[in-house]
This record gives C-alpha cells, sequence and structure tokens, in this order.
C-alpha cells in the first residue's frame, strides 16, 4: 500500500518488490518518492540501506559454500532473516536447508502480500486520506528498534534522526536520508577518540 500511495503503479509495485527484496530499501525507495524526491536519489538511499546485505553475503558464502552456479540466485535471498537463521544451525546441512525455507517462504510470502497492499490501495483510493503515507517510516521503525542494543547504536540513530528531520526543509527530498548516513562514521570516530586517551591511560598504569 505504502508504494501504491507513492503513485507507483501496481506493476511497479511488484517489479519492485520481486527484484528488491530488502524491506528497509524499498520503504526509503518508495518514501523518497513520495517526499518528491528523484528516482535517482531515491535510488541512492535504497542502496545504501542494502549494503549491509553484502556483508551477510561475505559471511554466507564460507557458510553455506554453494556451487558457482547457484550463487547468484542465492544472492537474491541474502537479507536478515535468511542471515540469521542460517547462521543458528549447527551443521552446513542444516544452515542451507535454513536458508532455503526460510528464503523462499519469504519471498513467496513478502511478493503474495505486496500484490494484495497494492490492489488493496487501488481499492480504497486516496491512501493519504487514510494516514497509510505514514506507514513506511513506522515499519522501518519498528525493524530498526530492535537492533539498537548498544550506546552507541543509540547514539548513530538518534543523529541519523537530527540530521534526516533538520535537513529536510532545507535540502531536496531524499538528500536528508543520503546526508544522515554519515552518522555512523562521525559517532564512530567520537567513540574511538573517546576511548583512545582510557586505552593509553591503562596501558601507561601496566
Amino acid at each position: 500500500m505504502t508504494s501504491a500511495g507513492s503513485g507507483l503503479s501496481l506493476l511497479q509495485t511488484c517489479a519492485l518488490s520481486l527484484l528488491v527484496f530488502t524491506g528497509a530499501s524499498q520503504f526509503a525507495l518508495v518514501g523518497a518518492l513520495a517526499a518528491g524526491g528523484g528516482a535517482v536519489t531515491a535510488a541512492a538511499g535504497a542502496f545504501f540501506l542494502g549494503v549491509r546485505n553484502a556483508f551477510y553475503g561475505l559471511r554466507l558464502s564460507q557458510l553455506l559454500a554453494l556451487p558457482r552456479a547457484v550463487r547468484p540466485f542465492a544472492a537474491q535471498w541474502v537479507i536478515d532473516e535468511t542471515t540469521a537463521v542460517s547462521l543458528a544451525q549447527p551443521t552446513r546441512r542444516a544452515a542451507r536447508i535454513g536458508f532455503l525455507v526460510t528464503g523462499l517462504s519469504l519471498y513467496v510470502l513478502w511478493n503474495l502480500t505486496t500484490l494484495l497492499g497494492a490492489l488493496g490501495a487501488d481499492a480504497i483510493g486516496d491512501t493519504e486520506a487514510w494516514g497509510l503515507d505514514a506507514a513506511g517510516p513506522a515499519v522501518f521503525l519498528a525493524l530498526l528498534a530492535p537492533m539498537l542494543r548498544t550506546g552507541t547504536e543509540r547514539a548513530v540513530a538518534a543523529l541519523a534522526v537530527l540530521l534526516g528531520l533538520g535537513l529536510l526543509p532545507v535540502l531536496p527530498a531524499g538528500v536528508p536520508v543520503l546526508v544522515a548516513a554519515l552518522a555512523a562514521p562521525v559517532v564512530l570516530w567520537a567513540h574511538g577518540r573517546r576511548t583512545a586517551p582510557r586505552a593509553h591511560t591503562k596501558e601507561g598504569e601496566r
């Protein structure tokens, strides 16, 4: 519904779900388009959010050790859930089964519910009148909140929110999301500067 409410057609919505199988990137893209951002800016924000899946792939390639011919197809299913299930398994065989079952079931259900949601959006008319334009950000926050377990992670999230909201009135739609990505290196740099003197102090005490 969020995608359809952002102006995408039924075909475009379903194609996006089929080809970009990562929820955070999809919500970022349609959110930027809904706010009036350009296609390039929206795609850039979605790309940066999807970069984490590349790191998942590096770990899963070692764990699953799939044949080369299969890897391009398996890459489509490298997401948070399949990674978590695969890493939790005791053996390589179990990890492969977990990856296959989780990836297949989520891919089918995700695209089925996308189709139903897009059809529902067409049926109810103006999604903004129902407040469904806020569904994307709400779902994204619900996915993000459980992952913020340390003080550093919370600081990154807080700074990203401040940058995104603060720059929203002065920058084109979609650009504040890209700028908010700078929150991670800034917080990590500050954390390193803060912990470095402590490390030197401990070494001096020894």
